[in-house]
């Protein structure tokens, strides 16, 4: 059985006893001094902007240096990075400054208030934290199925160093107990629905209830046997502090951003090898081609193309035979136009990458709490960073780009089944009479494909008015990146069903990429684990293997 630990607050807490100035300077260290230091509302302490001092990856978290691959690793089971000392007194820096503001009587929006319709209503200060934990019940209201681990870990890492951004008014306790929770590899029940794209009140409701002793625990993995952070008590403001987020929306466009990557990687390995499985001309990746219309992402996935294959020639090794492609003045376009369809898709996956290097490293919380820089008074603006608008275009943009390559990549494997490209039977069948070959491929990752264009439909088109009309719009970016990590799934099979066929029709030809280059390596280690039986039987399984093969071609070094 599971058992709690109070070891994993104990630090953090005693932030809270040291000391007794309420406005004491902003901690060496932490997180930048300006809540915003130009225009309305500047000269406050307490959260940083923006701009930020960049840490190494794999850093402390401190609110400044998260991303997408850290963000990934953790949430495959990697312990999270500890919290930076600095942030944690940064946290406690803000949590005076709520504290100052209760006890001044402000009105701030969910501590003295209702949320949402309820913004009006006045919280009875004989309340105590009554009002926090009612907040958190109900909105722990979610429905659907439970969100796999991977992605609620996701969501409690960004949430975290979000929290360790210092613009939330939490105590650092909060910070250093879901970090535990990730270490101990357990996490909340999270159902899927709940989130139009204005912050993940339901997820993180969940993991409030958890935190605060009033949830459950679940163990990442049926052999999971760390034990649970300690219950922590709910105090007077925690709970919408705690809730006033995207994280999980955010982890989740992260994994869509890591994995996407990786996938966009692999693809210029498995497009070289289709290459040479048709003796495709190399005059399309030319240098002077692209030099003639210099987009640099197309230019990017022309030269990698070249790198792969060590020439501007498709280097072929095997018994002397007449080359398919000498009597054709071109290709198709699945080979011929893969640097204009691919560079856009790498571009748009490098603007994602750029929205989240600030979504997740930025306090957004509303309000935002500090100090004025000035007159040294508590301060809480509120205000609509949670609005993610950035992200639902950088997700939409970087779906339709995918869609675009991923078209392409069928268009290569239906070409690997035609034998006036290849010099082969129809769909690299053997000698049997009227064999299929790998004729149900095509059928296959055309179904993901169609995968692939319903989840690229842009989220951005949605609407809806919530909360009495009150919220009367919405991004819908955690539609955007749902989709997106469902479309991420989708475009790794289209392209395993490619990888499956470009090596069967080049073990059938009997030619091979130049071991000494980057494809030819890339072709050897394939071989190596895919079935050369040639014999008509079921694919699903090479599939897989080509499709778990991607990760290892996303990290091919380029050409020695």
């Amino acid at each position: 059985m599971l058992k709690r630990t109070a070891d994993a607050a104990e630090a953090a807490t005693a932030l809270a006893d040291a000391g007794g100035g309420e406005t004491p300077p902003a901690p060496e260290g932490a997180p930048p001094a300006l809540l915003g230091d130009t225009g309305p509302g500047a000269g406050v302490t307490g959260a940083p902007g923006p701009a930020r001092s960049a840490r190494p990856p794999g850093a402390d978290l401190d609110g400044r240096g998260l991303d997408a691959t850290t963000v990934a690793s953790v949430a495959d089971g990697a312990p999270p990075p500890p919290p930076h000392p600095a942030a944690l007194e940064a946290m406690e820096h803000t949590r005076r400054a709520a504290r100052r503001l209760a006890a001044e009587g402000a009105r701030v929006y969910g501590r003295s208030t209702g949320v949402g319709a309820h913004r009006g209503l006045a919280v009875e200060e004989s309340d105590g934290a009554g009002h926090d934990l009612r907040l958190l019940l109900s909105h722990a209201g979610g429905v659907g199925e439970p969100l796999p681990a991977r992605e609620v870990r996701a969501m409690m890492l960004v949430r975290a160093n979000q929290l360790l951004a210092g613009g939330s008014g939490l105590g650092p306790e909060i910070a250093v107990a879901v970090t535990a929770a990730l270490r101990a590899r357990v996490h909340p029940r999270v159902p899927e629905y709940g989130a139009v794209g204005t912050g993940d009140l339901t997820a993180l409701a969940e993991l409030g209830l958890a935190l605060f002793g009033h949830g459950t625990w679940i163990p990442d993995r049926a052999d999971a046997g760390h034990r649970l952070p300690a219950s922590l008590p709910v105090h007077r403001g925690d709970a919408l502090a705690l809730l006033s987020s995207s994280a999980l929306t955010l982890g989740q466009s992260a994994l869509a951003c890591h994995d996407l990557g990786v996938l966009l990687s692999a693809a210029h390995v498995v497009a070289a090898l289709s290459l040479c499985a048709v003796d495709a001309s190399m005059e399309p990746y030319a240098p002077g081609v692209h030099a003639a219309h210099p987009h640099p992402a197309v230019q990017g996935a022309a030269a990698r193309v070249r790198d792969l294959l060590g020439t501007d020639e498709v280097p072929l090794a095997g018994p002397p035979e007449s080359p398919v492609g000498t009597s054709r003045v071109q290709d198709p376009y699945g080979f011929r136009c893969f640097p204009q369809a691919h560079g856009p898709a790498t571009e748009a996956w490098e603007s994602l990458e750029r929205v989240l290097s600030i979504d997740l490293n930025s306090a957004t919380e509303n309000p935002l709490i500090g100090w004025d820089a000035t007159t040294r008074a508590p301060v809480a603006l509120h205000h609509g960073g949670f609005f993610t608008a950035p992200l639902t275009l950088a997700l939409d943009q970087l779906g339709l780009a995918v869609l675009g390559t991923a078209r392409l990549t069928a268009a290569r494997l239906s070409g690997l089944g035609r034998p006036e490209l290849t010099g082969l039977r129809s769909y690299l069948a053997d000698t049997s009479s009227a064999g299929s070959g790998m004729m149900i491929l095509e059928y296959s990752a055309a179904s993901a494909l169609a995968e692939i264009q319903l989840c690229a439909t842009p989220a951005a088109l949605g609407h809806v008015v919530l909360s009495q009309g009150m919220e009367e719009a919405a991004t819908f970016a955690t539609q955007a990146a749902r989709t997106s990590l469902r479309l991420a799934r989708a475009y790794r099979l289209v392209l395993g069903c490619e990888l499956v066929a470009a090596v069967r029709a080049l073990r059938l030809r009997g030619r091979v990429p130049r071991p000494e280059t980057p494809a030819g390596r890339a072709y050897a280690r394939a071989a190596a684990e895919l079935d050369p039986e040639m014999r008509d039987r079921p694919l699903t399984d090479d599939v897989t293997t080509a499709a778990a093969l991607l990760d290892e071609f996303a990290a091919l070094p380029a050409a020695r």
